[in-house]
């Protein structure tokens, strides 16, 4: 599984994907990983299917008894599916996740973990002295979901949101973003429900100042890149599925 330095200060963002032993028929997935000293956490670890790898790799960087937390934006497999196997590696770590996913995501196994849900208004984790924020984004796509947001980097882990869905070889960061729109175009379109949550989202981020958007499939964001996804995704009309009455069409 190939590794990613994202940003190195007095600590460290790392991202892990591009595993070219994965199985074809399994989507693509980026992991995170945020190291701070003797204390390091997970985010959106992976589905079982990779654990065995993800486990290798962030071996590499860090002691798997530093693993203290772990985070799941929200519960598809893809992204926590893996937890009941972590939950044997890093039985004293603590799981932060959406309070409404509880009694779901606990059927992938969570005997040891301490699951810490967290609220609707989101939160704050403080990994020894790296202050880290849960933004939330509900209903991109989850009903209840979150993204992690860390000021002294300026990296927003932004999930699904940003995702393209591509082949295990592509590069990790956008390199033309016009020639990258078509690639994220019909999944934000069908997966994200609500252009009133997607709109709320854009203008909360707007706030924030980020020089990397790291989605959880596809490539990341960076410099006025991310600026270019927003306006994007504002403009962008979602929830497709659904057709819309002419009148609403038309406002």
């Amino acid at each position: 599984m190939r590794s990613t330095t994202l940003y190195a200060g007095k600590h460290q963002w790392l991202v892990f994907g591009r595993d070219p032993d994965k199985s074809p028929d399994i989507i693509d997935t980026n992991q995170y990983l945020v190291r701070a000293g003797n204390r390091s956490l997970l985010l959106d670890p992976g589905g079982i299917e990779t654990f065995s790898a993800m486990l290798s790799a962030v071996a590499g960087f860090t002691d798997i008894a530093h693993i203290t937390d772990i985070f799941a934006s929200h519960q598809d497999p893809d992204i926590i599916s893996s937890l009941g196997l972590w939950d044997r590696a890093t039985p004293h770590a603590r799981l932060h996740a959406p309070w409404m996913w509880e009694g779901f995501i606990k059927h992938f196994g969570c005997h040891n973990i301490e699951y810490v849900s967290i609220p609707d208004e989101g939160g704050k984790l403080l990994l020894n002295e790296v202050a880290l924020e849960f933004v939330p984004a509900h209903y991109l796509h989850s009903s209840g979901n979150f993204h992690v947001y860390d000021a002294e980097s300026r990296i927003l882990m932004s999930g699904d949101v940003g995702a393209a869905l591509e082949p295990a070889d592509a590069p990790m960061f956008v390199d033309d973003f016009a020639a990258h729109v078509p690639k994220m175009t019909m999944f934000h379109q069908r997966w994200m429900p609500s252009n009133a949550a997607k709109n709320d989202w854009v203008a909360r981020v707007r706030r924030l100042d980020i020089d990397i958007l790291a989605p959880q499939h596809g490539r990341l964001f960076r410099g006025d890149d991310v600026k270019r996804f927003l306006d994007w995704f504002e403009a962008l009309e979602v929830g497709i599925a659904v057709p819309r009455p002419a009148a609403a069409r038309a406002a």
